[in-house]
């Protein structure tokens, strides 16, 4: 039940602390490749030719382990000469402009990234051909702008370029008169081992020989004195390989800086080749696009517009026409109207008939009426005169 079960309390630290573990084992697996060559290179340093042999051998042959100046200053040449090489070799390369490139390279991945050839279309119909000029135009000004920047990105990013290419060639010479300093270091070792190992079987050998058969104190201190200055000089030779081991130190380091150096500039290279000139193309291509849009969307408009004006053509023909048709099935004078008229003279004639009907009762009644006072008038009349 428990089998993939894993408790933790910090399960995103430890996917970081496997990726720098793995950046480690990189890290470590490059280091070792360099300390491989190197050990091969130091190695075939330390097969000597037949002529350097030679060398090796004549010059072994004029060291005196006695003479205590000579034994002081042997080597110190060399030794000097590794001295000054480690505090000069690598003040002369600019590995501190390092973290600058990569802050460089940052930025241009940044600007890169920052730009963006797409923007919000506005809403309108007629205003159409001025938001796509106007959107064509932002887009040309922010690439202006980008440019300007990647433009001086890439001009630093070139000169420390031409720079970290000096460096390579510069630490390709060093390493080269390092080899020089150990294969130098070698020979005095070499040559120096040869001597006292001949002076301790053949010299310091006859010397103690000498005291044991002779039995004076002062052979027996000539014999101690001499195996002193043996001591002495079997010292000055190890501290002669230790310079040499310096130098072989120094190999390694040589050809790290050398290797960051040649990554770097490889970065350069590839941001100065490749990334930056994509990033023109694409832009080319989205004003292309852009421009193929506008016209797009242009042809889209000019359709939109004639087939609305087709439409409203359309319904206006439709509503003419039928209203045409309409008034020219119609008669001169419509049958309602026709009616109504009817109606309406109709009513008039009954309310005139009624009216002469209504007068004629009227003037009947007043008839009578007015011959009641003509009777009553006559009457009044023929009193007055009696």
């Amino acid at each position: 039940m428990s089998d993939g079960i894993k408790l933790t309390l910090n399960p995103f630290g430890e996917e970081q602390d496997a990726a720098a573990q793995v950046a480690a084992v990189a890290q470590q697996a490059e280091e070792a490749a360099v300390a491989e060559k190197v050990q091969e290179d130091a190695r075939t340093m330390q097969n000597f030719t037949e002529e350097e042999q030679k060398m090796i051998d004549d010059f072994a042959k004029q060291i005196d382990i006695l003479d205590t100046k000579l034994v002081f200053s042997y080597g110190a040449a060399a030794q000097q000469n590794i001295s000054q090489f480690s505090d000069a070799a690598l003040k002369n390369v600019q590995t501190k402009d390092l973290d600058e490139v990569g802050d460089m390279i940052g930025n241009l991945v940044v600007e890169l990234k920052g730009f963006d050839a797409d923007e919000e279309e506005g809403k309108g119909l007629f205003g159409f051909f001025k938001r796509q000029s106007n959107n064509i135009a932002a887009m040309k000004a922010r690439y202006d702008r980008a440019e300007v920047n990647v433009n001086k990105i890439s001009e630093g990013l070139e000169k420390h370029q031409i720079q970290l290419l000096r460096d390579i060639a510069l630490l390709d010479k060093l390493y080269d008169q390092n080899l020089t300093y150990f294969k130098e270091l070698s020979m005095y070792i070499a040559a120096g081992k040869q001597r006292l190992e001949s002076f301790r079987a053949e010299e310091l050998k006859a010397a103690y020989d000498k005291a044991k058969a002779s039995g004076l104190p002062e052979d027996a201190q000539a014999a101690k004195d001499m195996s002193d200055k043996a001591d002495r000089f079997e010292k000055k030779l190890y501290d002669l390989e230790l310079t040499r081991n310096i130098s072989l130190q120094m190999a390694p380091q040589i050809r790290l800086i050398q290797s960051s150096n040649q990554l770097m500039a490889e970065k350069i290279q590839t941001s100065l080749v490749n990334t930056i000139p994509l990033w023109k193309s694409q832009m080319v291509l989205a004003l292309g696009l852009a421009h193929t849009q506008e016209a797009m969307e242009a042809q889209r408009s000019v359709t939109n517009l004639t087939n609305e004006l087709l439409r409203k053509n359309a319904e206006k023909l439709h509503m003419a026409t039928v209203e045409t048709a309409r008034e020219s099935e119609r008669g001169v004078v419509d049958i309602e109207t026709l009616k109504q008229t009817n109606k309406m003279l109709i009513d008039t004639m009954d309310e005139v008939l009624a009216v002469q009907q209504q007068g004629r009762e009227k003037r009947r009644s007043a008839e009578a009426e007015l011959a009641t006072i003509e009777g009553e008038l006559r009457a009044k009349l023929l009193e007055t005169r009696q």
